[in-house]
C-alpha cells in the first residue's frame, strides 16, 4: 500500500466525508450491551462465539465465585487479545471485600490487570474503588450488584467513588429502575450524560439482598462476600412455627427462588435505558454460556431492531425449552414486575429441572423394561435425561431414556433395568427432561474449533479519482478505524465500472475473519476501473490494521507514585498521647 502526496490528500478527503455508521431515525434507543460469563477458555469462547459483547471474569484471587476454574494474572494478555481481536470486551471481577493485609496484593493485582488492557473492574469494596482511583485516573470501575444500589442516591454514592457504571441490585423493579433513571436524569448537569446502570437479565437468584447474604458465614464459616459461598439457600429446611412443625408436603427449599429470565421484559428494560443486560453463570458450563447467550443475542437483535418496541416480548417454544435446558429451577421474570415471594420461591427444589415432560398417566409392565406411559408436552428422544418426580424432594430419581415410543398422543418411555427403582414409581407423578445432548452437541459446536463462528460488522468508504490511489477506510463498530490504499492508480472505466454491487462482493470476501460487511459507502468520482488484484490486496490489508488496531491494550494511565499506603490512616499520629 502506498501513501504519495495524492493518496494523502485522498485520505484526508475521505476520512472527512465518511459516515460509515449513519444513526437510524428509527432507532431513538440505544441497543443494550450483553454481557455474558466466562469461568474458563471455554466459557470465554461460547459467550465470544454466540454473540456475546462483553465477557466478564475472575482471576484466582478477589474474586466472588472461587469455585470456578477462573483465569490467572499469567492468562490475562492471551485472553484480551482473543476478546478483542473479536471486538468483546473482557470486564474482571474484583468483587469481594478485601482485608487492610491484603491491600498490597490488591494493588500489584491491580496493575497487572490494568497494564493488560482489560476494560474495566467490578468492584464491591468501597476501599478498593478508592484505590483503583488512586492508582489511575481513568481505569473504569462498575460498581457491582453487590454493592446493594437501589436508588438514585446510591447511583450519586457510586459515582462520587469514581465508578462509571453502576450494576443495580437484583431485587430493583421496572418500576424502581424507571424512577431511578428519571431521578438521575433530572439531577445531572447540562450536557452531562447520567451514569450507565446495567442489571442481571438471567440467571440464578440470591433469596438475600444482593451482596447482604450472611447465611454461609454464620452456619458454615464461608463467606459468599470472600467467594466461598455454600449455598445455603438449595438447601432442605423445616418451617417451625410456636414450636410446632408445619407440615410441608413437597415444599421443603423455602428459600430457593426460581431462576431470572428477563426475556419477557426485555422491550421494558430497552424503553428504560439500560445499557448492559448480563447473565449469571460462571460456575455454569460452556454448553450454558453458549445456550443463554445465543437466545438473548438473537431476541435483542430482533426486539432492538423495532422502531416501536412492543409492550413485551412472548418467547417462543424453542427459546424456552433452550433455556431450562441450559439450567433452570423455574424461570421467571424475578423481581422485574414486582414483588411475589410465594411466586418466585415454588420451594419444590432447589436444583436443575429442566424442562417439564408431563405426569405418568399409567404404567405398563413389561419383561423386560416397565414402560411409562405420559402425554408429553415437549418432545423426548433416547439418551435424554429424565428425572421423576414423587413429590418428595429427597426421593428423586431417574436416568437416561432407554426406549421412546409415540403411539398417537401418548409417549411410552423406559429406563434402564437398574437405573429406576420402579416400585417406588406411581401414576401422577411428573418427569422432567434434565439433559439433551443432541442439544449439547448442537451448542458445542457453535464454539468449537478456531476459525471464527459469529462475525460483526463493518463498514468501509472508499473515494478517489482517476490517476490517483483508491483510498479505503473500514470501521468496526467499536470505533476503530483504519484505512489503506493501492498502489495502482484508478482508471476511467469505458466498462463494468467499480459500482457499490460490485465492491461489496469483492470487500464481503471476509473468509475466516472475525468480520462481515455490513455495508459500502462509494464516493468515487466517475466511472472508474482497477484489477481485482488490487481490490483483494487492499481488502487484506484493512482487515490485517483492523485486527492491529484491536488487539492493542488500552493505554490506561498510571499515577507512577502512587502507592497502596497512601490510603492508610497515620497511626503514630492518631496514637493517644
Amino acid at each position: 500500500m502506498t501513501d504519495s502526496a495524492p493518496s494523502r490528500a485522498a485520505a484526508s478527503n475521505a476520512a472527512s466525508n465518511a459516515n460509515l455508521w449513519p444513526a437510524s431515525p428509527s432507532r431513538r434507543l440505544q441497543v443494550p450491551e450483553l454481557l455474558a460469563p466466562a469461568g474458563n477458555w471455554d466459557g470465554a469462547k461460547a459467550a465470544v462465539e454466540n454473540g456475546a459483547d462483553a465477557v466478564y471474569f475472575g482471576l484466582d484471587r478477589f474474586n466472588a465465585r472461587m469455585r470456578a476454574d477462573n483465569f490467572t494474572v499469567d492468562d490475562l494478555p492471551d485472553l484480551m487479545a482473543f476478546l478483542h481481536g473479536r471486538g468483546v470486551k473482557g470486564y474482571l471481577t474484583f468483587n469481594t471485600l478485601v482485608f487492610p493485609q491484603e491491600l498490597k496484593a490488591a494493588a500489584h493485582y491491580l496493575r497487572q490487570v490494568m497494564t493488560a488492557g482489560v476494560d474495566a473492574a467490578i468492584v464491591q469494596d468501597v476501599g478498593i474503588c478508592r484505590l483503583i482511583r488512586h492508582l489511575s485516573p481513568d481505569f473504569p470501575i462498575h460498581a457491582s450488584t453487590q454493592m446493594t444500589i437501589t436508588s438514585a442516591a446510591g447511583v450519586a454514592f457510586a459515582k462520587a467513588l469514581g465508578c462509571n457504571l453502576v450494576v443495580l441490585a437484583r431485587e430493583c423493579s421496572l418500576k424502581e429502575i424507571n424512577k431511578i433513571q428519571r431521578q438521575l436524569a433530572e439531577a445531572a448537569p447540562a450536557n452531562e450524560l447520567p451514569l450507565p446502570l446495567e442489571t442481571f437479565v438471567h440467571g440464578a437468584l440470591c433469596v438475600a439482598y444482593s451482596g447482604q447474604c450472611l447465611t454461609s458465614e454464620s452456619l458454615g464459616g464461608r463467606s459468599a462476600n470472600r467467594g466461598e459461598c455454600a449455598q445455603a439457600c438449595r438447601m432442605t429446611y423445616d418451617l417451625i412455627a410456636n414450636g410446632e412443625p408445619v407440615p410441608l408436603g413437597d415444599r421443603a427449599y423455602l428459600l430457593s427462588p426460581q431462576d431470572l429470565s428477563g426475556l419477557p421484559v426485555m422491550p421494558d428494560l430497552i424503553k428504560a435505558g439500560i445499557s448492559s443486560l448480563k447473565i449469571e453463570g460462571r460456575l455454569k458450563t460452556p454448553e450454558y454460556v453458549a445456550n443463554v447467550t445465543r437466545v438473548y443475542r438473537q431476541a435483542l437483535d430482533r426486539v432492538s431492531a423495532e422502531a416501536a418496541l412492543q409492550v413485551a416480548y412472548l418467547p417462543s417454544a424453542e427459546e424456552r425449552y433452550s433455556l431450562e435446558m441450559a439450567f433452570s429451577r423455574g424461570l421467571s421474570t424475578g423481581w422485574f414486575e414486582g414483588i411475589n415471594n410465594q411466586q418466585l420461591v415454588h420451594a419444590r427444589f432447589g436444583k436443575k429441572r429442566g424442562a417439564y415432560i408431563g405426569k405418568i398417566s399409567r404404567i405398563e409392565p413389561n419383561k423386560r423394561h416397565v414402560k411409562l406411559v405420559i402425554a408429553a408436552q415437549i418432545p423426548v428422544k433416547l439418551g435424554d435425561g429424565v428425572v421423576i418426580d414423587n413429590g418428595d424432594p429427597h426421593q428423586d430419581q431417574g436416568g437416561r431414556l432407554y426406549a421412546v415410543e409415540q403411539k398417537g398422543k401418548e409417549t411410552f418411555v423406559s429406563f434402564g433395568r437398574h437405573d429406576v427403582d420402579m416400585s417406588r414409581v406411581k401414576a401422577g407423578h411428573a418427569l422432567w427432561k434434565t439433559s439433551d445432548p443432541e442439544l449439547d452437541k448442537a451448542v458445542r459446536q457453535t464454539y468449537s474449533g478456531a476459525a471464527p463462528r459469529f462475525k460483526r460488522p463493518i463498514a468501509i468508504a472508499v473515494s478517489g479519482s482517476a490517476g490517483e490511489p483508491l483510498v479505503a477506510i473500514a470501521q468496526d463498530t467499536q470505533g476503530h478505524q483504519v484505512q489503506a490504499t493501492t498502489e495502482t492508480l484508478l482508471e476511467i472505466a469505458h466498462s463494468h465500472p467499480l459500482t457499490t454491487q460490485k465492491l461489496m462482493q469483492q470487500f464481503s470476501r471476509l473468509g475466516d475473519t472475525p468480520f462481515e460487511l455490513s455495508q459500502v459507502k462509494n464516493d468515487l468520482q466517475g466511472d472508474l476501473m482497477l484489477p481485482v488484484r488490487a481490490l483483494n490486496q487492499l481488502r487484506r490489508a484493512l482487515v490485517e490494521q483492523l485486527l492491529s488496531a484491536r488487539a492493542r491494550p488500552r493505554p490506561w494511565t498510571f499515577y507512577p507514585h502512587a502507592s497502596h499506603r497512601d490510603l492508610l490512616p497515620d497511626l503514630a499520629a492518631s496514637a493517644p498521647l
